[in-house]
């Protein structure tokens, strides 16, 4: 459906009541120079897109892109209509996951059309604090291009930024002195990092050339904008290729650290077991009950084979604690 249509004329909104599929037909209006019009459209059903194609005159090929959410990231040129796809991240902490949905744009000389699938970002809010800085929209569609370009990159920002902090938590839990099982959830985060990066690295090429004004319709000054979008993308590209990589260290230290876990334990096992079997060595040997043995007929005999047993395990003990066995 439509969420919303509008003219902008010298950087201001100019409304014209679209409200409805039904008046897609009559959706593009004539626009002065300098003025363009913008369509925003969430979830549209194969028949909307296809009349929004008519009305706009769009490619058949961008619009079968458009109409499939699993694109990924990319800037096409049909003719003078660039046809740009957009990755939108989001994180839910609870459950270490990154969502995404998808934003396709088609950027006319006087008109931009904007197909959202998912939920992701909301456009509204992008498109009011566009509409607030007038200065801007008078760089007529391209303006609205960079606005949402700068929203999903500050999202992937903030993705990172509660990536970093979850990636910490694994790491203190890695080092810490308690035995904790952390592959599932770095097995997770890994994943998950993954998700990101194949929105962000995708996009790298594309605001590059934004910022090196490749269209005649980017000036000098609207480069500039790109050129901010471009630096915050590459800061991104730059926390999630590091956040990989300390996952990766951390999952080595945490196979490592279970390694000497277990030679830990072994060795404690083995000093319990001689423990065990130096008592019952000396047992077995004076319960064999032939006639000529040593003691065999002592009196005291008995309490002495427990004294040995005794020393014997004592002494034992007393090697494997200061050799950090127990």
């Amino acid at each position: 459906m439509i969420v919303d249509n509008a003219l902008y004329h010298r950087g201001q909104r100019v409304p014209l009541g679209a409200e409805g599929h039904e008046s897609l037909g009559h959706a593009r209006v004539p626009c002065d120079p300098g003025d363009f019009q913008w369509i925003g459209v969430h979830d549209p059903t194969a028949d909307e897109l296809d009349q929004i194609a008519r009305t706009f005159d769009l490619h058949p090929l961008a619009v079968e892109d458009a109409g499939d959410s699993h694109q990924r990231p990319k800037l096409e040129r049909y003719g003078d209509t660039l046809f740009l796809v957009l990755k939108t991240l989001w994180y839910v902490d609870e459950e270490d996951a990154v969502e995404t949905g998808e934003i396709n744009m088609f950027v006319g000389p006087d008109f931009v059309v904007t197909v959202r699938h998912g939920q992701g970002i909301d456009l509204s809010s992008a498109r009011r604090d566009l509409e607030r800085r007038a200065q801007v929209l008078e760089h007529g569609p391209m303006a609205v291009l960079y606005a949402i370009c700068d929203r999903v990159v500050d999202e992937y920002e903030r993705v990172g930024a509660a990536l970093e902090i979850d990636v910490d938590e694994v790491e203190a839990s890695v080092f810490s002195p308690a035995r904790t099982d952390d592959s599932t959830r770095i097995y997770v985060l890994k994943r998950e990092i993954a998700e990101v990066r194949r929105a962000v690295l995708p996009l790298r090429e594309p605001m590059r050339k934004f910022a090196m004004g490749v269209d005649e319709r980017i000036t000098p000054e609207t480069a500039t904008y790109f050129r901010d979008v471009a630096d915050h993308l590459q800061r991104v590209a730059e926390v999630v290729d590091n956040l990989d990589m300390l996952l990766s260290t951390a999952f080595e230290a945490h196979l490592a650290r279970i390694s000497v876990q277990q030679n830990e334990d072994m060795r404690k096992i083995s000093a319990g077991a001689a423990l065990v079997v130096v008592p019952t060595l000396v047992a077995g040997v004076y319960g064999m009950n032939f006639d000529h043995m040593p003691e065999l007929h002592w009196r005291y005999g008995y309490p002495y084979a427990l004294l040995v047993m005794a020393s014997m395990v004592a002494a034992l003990w007393a090697f494997f604690k200061k050799s950090g066995w127990l």
